[in-house]
């Protein structure tokens, strides 16, 4: 049955796998799905044979696999009606796979920080915060996607105060709802205070940022690791019992408008409390 290598020969499946560096419990798998089906099966002893022309096939496959693409994927791959069609459908596996690396990376140095951390108590700040004239931006957003929502918005908020030449009067801020965290979907706001008229254009708005008293503390860094510090901002309103129900808030003091560099980036968080008149 088998004759010369690259022409017709016909491989036995143990043939193949040593070849291909595929499994023959994998190659029976790739043949159940259809990814990989052998030239020819016995109809009765059900041993299965293929051809060397199979082997780039397969050496294909392997990669594909190795690169984590599932298998329907690689079937569609296998089945592209040209070049272009195919690097298309490998070129969205890979910056999905890179998009998956970058937010490994991130979670792993977030990982390192909280392994790190001194657990020194921190300096809290208590401030009062008068009303403030903003552009803003509003939405109801869910926890997973705030991030990315939050980097769009603020870059459509910075163009557009650049556009109608507004005088920033402080710096850029959010307001993040309670149910946001609690429930995983609740209202987010971003605002640069602002001199002047705002005039609503897409998703930007005049707004008025409310008042608040509010317990300050710094966090430095990317936004990754936030929760570290509103972990300990939180902390320290529950143990002095001045902890009070509103929206969260944020002003970034230094952000990717300044410097691409996330480890530069200074952030403080704002969580509102219960003064009394004599407090200082």
């Amino acid at each position: 049955m088998v004759e010369t290598y690259g022409v017709t020969a016909n491989l036995t499946v143990g043939e193949f796998s040593r070849m291909t560096h595929l499994s023959v419990k994998t190659l029976r798998h790739y043949h159940q799905v259809g990814l990989l089906e052998p030239a020819e099966v016995n109809p009765g002893t059900g041993y299965r044979y293929y051809l060397s022309d199979q082997i780039p096939t397969a050496q294909v496959i392997r990669r594909l696999r190795d690169l984590e693409m599932p298998v329907a994927e690689v079937r569609e791959v296998l089945s592209a009606s040209d070049t272009s069609v195919r690097n298309a459908l490998i070129a969205a596996h890979l910056d999905r796979l890179e998009e998956q690396l970058s937010k490994t990376h991130s979670a792993v140095e977030s990982l390192r920080n909280l392994l790190e951390h001194s657990g020194e108590v921190p300096t809290v700040e208590h401030r009062t915060v008068p009303a403030m004239p903003a552009a803003g931006i509003q939405q109801v957003v869910d926890l997973e996607d705030v991030l990315s929502w939050w980097q769009g918005a603020l870059g459509e908020l910075h163009a557009t105060v650049r556009a109608q030449d507004l005088h920033a009067t402080g710096p850029s801020g959010g307001l993040y709802g309670s149910e946001l965290f609690q429930h995983g979907r609740g209202q987010a706001t971003v605002f640069i205070p602002v001199e002047g008229m705002v005039r609503s254009i897409g998703r930007v708005v005049p707004f008025i940022v409310p008042a608040a008293e509010l317990a300050v503390l710094l966090h430095q860094g990317p936004p990754t690791d936030i929760d570290i510090t509103y972990g300990e901002l939180g902390a320290y309103a529950a143990a002095h019992e001045i902890s009070i129900e509103g929206p969260l808030r944020e002003y970034y003091l230094v952000d990717a408008q300044e410097t691409p560099d996330s480890e530069k980036w200074k952030t403080e968080i704002g969580w509102p409390i219960f003064r009394s008149d004599g407090e200082p």
